[in-house]
């Protein structure tokens, strides 16, 4: 049963709804209850009971839950409807229209208290900031989201905590990123928590950190770990339209119970659209293992079935930083020409705010080409702007090998004391290949 009102207010709506509808308050109560007793409920001296509520309910020809709450089965089924409208619209890649969808959901839901749909429209919106880059806007509407379901279970917080831990890692905040998904990946797991979505979710998105960080085991394995959920889920777009078309086509008819369950495997299933997206980092890992260990032939078709999944209008972003491990596994098969126009495209996408570490890689390839062309002006400028990125991002692993690149080539160039300073920084920042100062790893689920 759903929260009820004051009396105050059921009263005002039980007097409001009679009124509507031309009765009397004896009409109204016969033949159960006297008008006396409806003229005490309106003027909200009394607490209705259940039974009278029904009472009252079917006489006005309204739900319990309307009468009791003031929300309408067919409002909150028309809200639910509408938000599978605004995850399409986001999946088809027009995160500004989908913003402005689900921000009027949001305040419509908060108008009429209905704290799933008011999570749920938050949810959105901080995946539409993603999808435009506004990444302290995003982490603000998922924290909202999470205090919203601070009663709910872990699993149902998860794409909010996920959310948080994206826009912290897209913003340069690895190690935060990486502890947020970790402390949740435990939490889950260690309590016997095993929702496959939830895992899938945590673990394609720890993928990016870990790379970042150096921590190439640690990404490989939970690379592993999402690609054993993923048969739990599968590709729900085509079924996922289907219940939508149903689900309009029930509300029309009156049947909101059906429209409801209909509404409710879409919108299941167009989470399983987000989480499908998210495998593509899974084949991005495997590109870049295969990339190091040399089969680079298997590097570019996993890349290039990464960015298949990943299209450049539904997740621009994370396309772009696929686009620069590909250009680099182009480079090594002796394509430099096809991967730097990859990369100058490609850059018009990436800032220090989005996606650094990877704009820092783009320069850093960009460099590695120059220099080969024996562009040595050209190489340099493009080694300063990456070290300043990665400086910026804390991505330590990158960095040792981006100084030692600069080092040898003030050192060609006849500049060996800039060249030593350029080696003593790197120094500062190695680490040994695959590790990490993060903590144990987290537990892992029965598979």
């Amino acid at each position: 049963m759903g929260e009820r009102d004051d009396p105050a207010t059921i009263g005002r709506r039980v007097q409001r709804l009679r009124v509507e509808r031309g009765l009397t308050q004896r009409q109204l109560a016969e033949p159960v209850y006297t008008p006396a007793y409806v003229s005490t409920l309106e003027s909200g001296r009394v607490r209705p009971s259940d039974d009278a509520l029904r009472h009252l309910a079917e006489r006005l020809g309204v739900a319990f839950d309307e009468l009791a709450g003031g929300r309408s089965a067919r409002l909150v089924t028309g809200l639910r409807l509408r938000l599978t409208e605004a995850q399409r619209t986001l999946a088809d890649g027009e995160a500004e229209a989908a913003a402005e969808q689900y921000a009027e959901l949001l305040s419509e839901a908060e108008t009429h208290g209905l704290t799933a749909e008011r999570s749920a429209a938050l949810l959105g919106l901080g995946e539409c900031a993603l999808e435009t880059g506004e990444l302290v806007a995003g982490r603000q509407y998922f924290e909202r989201a999470e205090t919203c379901l601070a009663g709910a279970p872990l699993p149902a917080r998860v794409p909010a905590l996920r959310g948080r831990a994206v826009a912290h890692y897209l913003a340069g905040e690895l190690r935060y990123a990486v502890y947020l998904l970790e402390t949740t990946l435990d939490e889950l797991n260690r309590g016997g928590l095993h929702d496959p979505d939830a895992l899938l979710l945590l673990y394609a998105s720890a993928i990016g950190p870990y790379m970042d960080m150096g921590a190439h085991a640690r990404a490989a394995q939970a690379a592993e770990l999402a690609l054993a959920l993923a048969p739990q889920s599968g590709d729900p777009a085509l079924v996922a339209r289907m219940h939508r078309s149903v689900a309009r086509t029930l509300v029309a008819e009156g049947r909101l119970a059906e429209a409801g369950a209909s509404l409710a495997k879409a919108a299941e299933l167009y989470r399983g659209l987000q989480i499908r997206t998210e495998l593509a980092n899974c084949h991005w890992m495997r590109g870049y293992v295969y990339a190091q260990d040399g089969r680079l032939e298997r590097a570019e078709e996993e890349l290039r079935q990464a960015l298949g999944m990943l299209s450049a209008q539904r997740a621009a972003l994370y396309s772009s930083q696929v686009t620069v491990e590909l250009a680099d596994v182009l480079h090594r098969r002796g394509r430099s020409d096809e991967a730097a126009a990859l990369l100058h495209d490609v850059l018009g996408h990436l800032s220090p705010e989005r996606g650094a570490v990877h704009s820092a890689a783009a320069h850093r390839l960009l460099g590695i080409i120059a220099e080969d062309a024996r562009r040595t002006e050209d190489a340099e400028e493009h080694y300063v702007r990456a070290l300043s990125l990665l400086e910026r991002a804390g991505a330590a692993g990158d960095l040792a090998d981006l100084c030692r690149l600069l080092g040898d080539l003030l050192r060609r160039t006849g500049r060996v004391e800039a060249a030593l300073d350029a080696y003593r920084t790197g120094l500062g920042h190695r680490t040994a290949p695959g590790t990490t100062t993060l903590g144990p790893a987290p537990a892992h689920p029965p598979l």
